[in-house]
């Protein structure tokens, strides 16, 4: 045989090939037509009851929320249960299509039973935050509106959101901080706004050379003529220290928590142009050079 029949030959027996696995081909699709029917029936059906469980559950949180509105609960509980009803109603969504698509919820069981474990271990950070958010609206050590700083990370802000497994906070320049509920029920935190009362301690120095007894006179007629201060409680005007170059004058008075830095950034400014008005002196680091000549020295 030559080469050409040869090569004939194994032409011949390529198209051959590609014939019988293209018939081959179409009869499996002829065969299997009904099952890409009902599987396409069941995938649109299952995106039709994805779509349908979702607007039920928008319509399910926006009843609950409406229901706490009215009774006038609190805002961090209301916010926490939105957002485990959000969490478990989805999962049961998800449960439910993928039971209309065929896959047995039995095979789903086994699947968690055998990967227990691992899947323990994998949302061990979850189960902590979880755990966290219901703490904090048990214990409640702080409530929404309220100003906070974590005292590890010193993060810190207002209390916009109290979510099942994270809480968020705004701050005074308008960024927000999501912050781990674990992170915030494990660390220490102070809670600045808990109490309606807030103590306001300012320090100022003064010259040694300056009055002292005018100084303090116009320290308290200041807080005397001060709005905000709550005269009914105690406040004092009194000596701090005696430092290097300044005698450090201290003022202690009491304000509403919501105007307590309204109130500090104002004294402060009064007491500046104060002291400059009556010549009090408010020192500031000094370095004092005495020059000595070359003969000076040798004599």
């Amino acid at each position: 045989m030559t080469t050409a029949d040869e090569l004939q030959q194994s032409a011949q027996e390529s198209v051959n090939e590609v014939s019988q696995n293209m018939s081959q081909f179409n009869s499996y699709i002829q065969d299997h037509i009904p099952d890409f029917i009902n599987f396409g029936i069941k995938a649109l059906i299952a995106v039709i009851i994805f779509l349908i469980g979702r607007f039920l559950i928008k319509w399910i949180r926006r009843s609950v929320q409406y229901s706490f509105q009215r009774k006038g609960a609190d805002t961090g509980i209301a916010q926490f249960v939105d957002s485990m009803l959000k969490f478990g109603l989805y999962v049961l969504l998800l449960i439910i299509v993928a039971g209309n698509l065929g896959i047995e919820l039995s095979s789903i069981t086994v699947l968690f039973a055998s990967a227990g474990v691992g899947i323990s271990l994998a949302l061990q950070g979850v189960l902590t935050n979880f755990a966290g958010g219901v703490l904090i609206l048990m214990l409640r050590p702080f409530t929404v509106g309220d100003y906070i700083i974590e005292d590890t990370n010193r993060n810190e802000g207002t209390v916009k959101e109290i979510k099942i497994f994270y809480t968020k906070l705004s701050t005074v320049d308008n960024k927000t901080i999501v912050i781990p509920n674990g992170t915030l029920t494990n660390n220490s935190l102070t809670n600045v706004t808990a109490k309606a009362e807030r103590q306001l301690d300012l320090k100022v120095g003064i010259s040694y050379q300056s009055d002292l007894k005018k100084a303090k006179l116009l320290l308290e007629q200041l807080l005397k003529g001060h709005p905000s201060i709550l005269t009914d409680e105690e406040w004092r005007v009194f000596v701090d220290s005696l430092g290097d170059n300044a005698v450090v004058l201290g003022v202690r008075a009491w304000v509403k928590t919501e105007g307590y830095w309204n109130t500090r950034w104002e004294l402060l400014e009064q007491i500046k142009l104060k002291f400059d008005e009556e010549e009090i002196d408010i020192p500031y680091n000094q370095l004092t050079v005495h020059m000595q000549s070359y003969k000076d020295n040798l004599q």
